[in-house]
């Protein structure tokens, strides 16, 4: 896939089928970005075009207390399980409830998913076949979050904004990203990540 400009997911769900193995048979493709950046939609979308490609959100691992201490709990119940070529089972948080209510299962497909705020993380990024960049400016993103959310979640907002904003200070994920997707008026539209000025 060239650096110019691409809208065809069905061309990209046959491009991410063709990549190597990453994390034992699975082909595990991050998809990144600030928070209300339209990764669950693209990622969604991508899944449909992969004809059903298991998706894991990272906001199931997230807790209210360490929204990005999941690391430690998706390498356990995800990547090691995958590793094996075998089922995962994954603990889901109740944002609610606040604790761990259900559990998941995720196949060990040719393809999976993950999306969510530092799905693209140093720690991570052994396991991916590819890494995507939700292209959509931070205050862009947060604004589209924050009405999406409404305004009972305006405390929380306030202090996911400053957790982000130390995580990517610390752990970008765009630099290391190999495609850069962008929403258009008529659908989603992505190239590859060229070298230079971030």
């Amino acid at each position: 896939m060239d650096s110019a400009e691409h809208s065809d997911l069905a061309a990209l769900a046959r491009w991410l089928r063709g990549l190597p193995p990453s994390c034992g048979p699975v082909r595990l493709v991050a998809v990144d970005g600030h928070a209300g950046s339209g990764k669950s939609t693209f990622a969604g979308r991508l899944a449909d075009a992969l004809g059903g490609a298991p998706v894991l959100h990272l906001d199931d691992l997230a807790t209210h207390d360490e929204p990005f201490g999941w690391t430690d709990r998706l390498v356990r119940e995800v990547l090691v399980p995958f590793g094996r070529g075998g089922t995962a089972r994954h603990r889901v948080y109740d944002w609610r409830l606040r604790r761990f209510a259900a559990e998941r299962e995720l196949p060990a497909a040719p393809v999976v998913l993950v999306e969510g705020v530092g799905a693209g993380r140093r720690a991570l990024r052994p396991y991916l076949a590819l890494l995507i960049w939700m292209e959509t400016p931070r205050d862009t993103a947060w604004e589209r979050g924050r009405r999406r959310d409404g305004p009972e979640l305006s405390a929380f907002w306030d202090g996911w904004t400053r957790s982000e904003q130390e995580h990517f200070g610390y752990d970008p994920t765009r630099p290391r990203a190999d495609l850069l997707v962008r929403q258009g008026s008529e659908g989603f539209l992505w190239s590859r990540r060229l070298p230079g000025p971030e």
